[in-house]
């Protein structure tokens, strides 16, 4: 049985894979989960996936969310706790050796230098993860210039990220986007 005609096996074989390439949370998988869910499988489309997006950054609770979200999409509440796992699993497996390995090497110089290195990676994957939710769901040009003016103030003040959002969903609310 191929994991095309099995939604679990695909949910769990996709986010399994993609939990190893996850640096720095789950948020830094978003430009890989759309090409997963919306170009490769079918399992959403470009609006369904900002709006599950939106949901699960609204939400309390880890990032990892939006996986349970894509899962419960796709096969129910089972879905949702099998791409839940598979995203988890191997991550935590793979940080509880390699943290034991890097406090086994504390002296060493090279756990240093690859944290410095993963930092600049992280920053460049939560980048083009903005980019790939703003591209999804900005459909006109007041959409645009909202998320312009939102990244703005986001990197130029203090602002509580959850005000800017709470403006965009009463604009949206509105009807002005």
């Amino acid at each position: 049985m191929s994991s095309e005609s099995n939604p679990i096996a695909a949910l769990v074989w996709t986010f399994g894979l993609m939990s190893l390439f996850a640096v720095g949370g789950a948020n830094s998988a978003i430009p890989e989960m759309h090409r997963a869910a919306v170009d490769v499988h079918h399992w959403l489309t470009d609006k369904q996936f900002a709006d599950v997006f939106a949901i699960s950054q609204l939400s309390p609770g880890p990032n990892v969310l939006i996986v349970t979200l894509i899962g419960y999409s796709v096969a129910g509440v089972a879905g949702a706790l099998a791409a839940t796992v598979a995203m988890c699993g191997p991550t935590a497996l793979l940080a509880y050796y390699v943290s034991r390995f890097i406090d086994r090497s504390r002296d060493a110089r090279w756990p240093a230098i690859i944290q410095a290195a993963l930092v600049p990676l992280s920053i460049g994957l939560m980048a083009a993860s903005g980019l790939i939710v703003a591209q999804t769901s900005d459909q006109s040009w007041i959409a645009v210039l909202i998320t312009i003016v939102a990244a703005a103030l986001a990197f130029a003040t203090r602002i509580n990220p959850l005000w800017m959002l709470l403006a965009g969903g009463l604009l949206g609310f509105a009807g002005v986007i």
